[in-house]
C-alpha cells in the first residue's frame, strides 16, 4: 500500500499513457504496417505508457534532505 501511495502519479501516468497509446493505434495507426510504434497495439501502448511516466515525472517534487 505504501508503494501505491508513493508512486500513485507515476502509476496513473503509465496507465493513462498506455490507454492513450492504444487509442492512437486504433484511430490513427499505420496503414502500411512499416511504422515501428503505431503498427502494433502493444508497441503503441508501451510507448504511451513510457511517455505518460515521463510526463508525470516532470511534475514530481523532489524532497530536499538537510
Amino acid at each position: 500500500m505504501v508503494l501505491l501511495k508513493k508512486h500513485k502519479f507515476a502509476i496513473i501516468g503509465v496507465l493513462l499513457g498506455a490507454i492513450l497509446g492504444y487509442i492512437y493505434y486504433a484511430k490513427v495507426g499505420c496503414v502500411t504496417g512499416s511504422c515501428a510504434i503505431t503498427s502494433s497495439p502493444i508497441n503503441s501502448s508501451l510507448y504511451g505508457g513510457v511517455m505518460g511516466y515521463l510526463v508525470t515525472g516532470m511534475f514530481k517534487k523532489e524532497k530536499e534532505e538537510l
